[in-house]
């Protein structure tokens, strides 16, 4: 394909902001929901393993329940589509079987060639003490991903942490194997959410960049 210009990928990210307030009356149509989900399901992963599970919240009663576990943060319930990223409390042997059976499903690899990748796999998973933390930062990998698609697609977003997220995994019975680790209602604004305008605040380049 085409490389993008430079202006084309910076317009959606000027544009974009985390929503303050969304239109409950506007949803997102289930084409455009495929997309973001394509691109959720596309992310990068550390060694391509997905640590990951995403549950997609569109039943009002269920936002309802989940609104007084997030600080009664409104976007919870007004937003079109409530995604709540989830990432793996473990690596197991189970798991990485899984995986390496699926490369050899996708990729038609002779499953006997994978074998230094398995052990490698397994490797990495016993000698790692810290496996939900490093999935978590898979998890916020994949929501960098969706955020930036949704903004493309002109929907909005509003990334959030302020949540009971035990009390998430009850209510969405989330699999033992995973706990939540971020939510991100996606739809699209009001008309008048004053923040939308606001200018961003960022620190200057000179600040971040550091060139070598």
């Amino acid at each position: 394909m085409p490389p993008l210009s430079a202006e084309s990928v910076l317009s959606p990210l000027r544009w974009r902001y985390a929503t303050k307030q969304f239109d409950a009356t506007k949803k997102i149509t289930d084409a455009d929901f495929a997309a973001l989900a394509e691109s959720l399901r596309l992310s990068p992963s550390s060694f391509g393993l997905q640590p990951w599970k995403f549950y997609v919240v569109t039943t009002q009663s269920i936002k309802e329940e989940l609104f007084p576990l997030a600080w009664k943060q409104n976007q919870i319930k007004d937003c079109s589509h409530l995604i709540v990223l989830t990432a793996r409390r473990r690596l197991d042997p189970a798991y990485v079987d899984h995986f390496v059976d699926t490369i050899v499903q996708t990729r038609g690899t002779p499953i006997e060639k994978l074998k230094g990748l398995h052990d490698m796999l397994l490797g990495f998973a016993e000698a790692n003490p810290e496996k939900l933390a490093w999935a978590a930062n898979q998890v916020y990998i994949a929501l960098g991903f969706l955020m930036q698609t949704a903004a493309m697609m002109g929907i909005d977003a509003c990334p959030m942490e302020g949540i009971d997220k035990t009390a998430f995994d009850r209510v969405l019975k989330v699999d033992p194997d995973y706990t939540m680790v971020v939510a991100c209602p996606v739809g699209y604004r009001v008309a008048d959410d004053r923040f939308a305008t606001m200018p961003k605040v960022r620190f200057c380049n000179e600040e971040l960049f550091v060139n070598l």
